[in-house]
Order: C-alpha cells, then structure tokens, then sequence
C-alpha cells in the first residue's frame, strides 16, 4: 500500500499561485538577460557622440558666474 499525501483545497491553490509567481519571475528574468544582450551588442558596434558639448566645458569659458540677485526666484 502507498502512502499519499493529500494537501488541503487552500494549500494546493496557494502552491499553484505560488508556482505561478515563480514561472512569470523566470520569464522575466530571461526577459531582462536578453535585453541586457541586446544593449551590449548595440553598445560595443557603434560608439556613440553627444549631441552637446558637457556643461563644464561651458562654464570654463565663462570665468565669472554671477549669482542670483535674489536667494530665492519666489521671494518678495
């Protein structure tokens, strides 16, 4: 004679949602693996170039910064 386990009605449904919760983290998990390939393929092909020149570039230029005339732009 074989002993069988039997799970309570609520016990099998929360293995299935748990079982459930695990399959949808697996797709996921692949998901983001093949989009991290995907960026490094794009990311080692083609060097890319900003459009602007950086902001302290722009500021080197300009030796003096001046200061707001007022510490808050909503003061009275």
């Amino acid at each position: 004679m074989t002993s069988r386990v039997s799970y309570a009605p609520q016990d099998f449904q929360s293995m299935c949602e748990q079982a459930e919760r695990d399959h949808e983290n697996r797709k996921v998990l692949i998901l983001l693996e093949r989009v991290k390939r995907q960026i490094a393929t794009r990311n080692a092909g083609a060097s890319v170039e900003s459009p602007k020149p950086p902001v302290t570039a722009i500021a080197e230029k300009n030796e003096t910064l001046r200061m707001p005339a007022r510490a808050l732009p909503l003061e009275r």
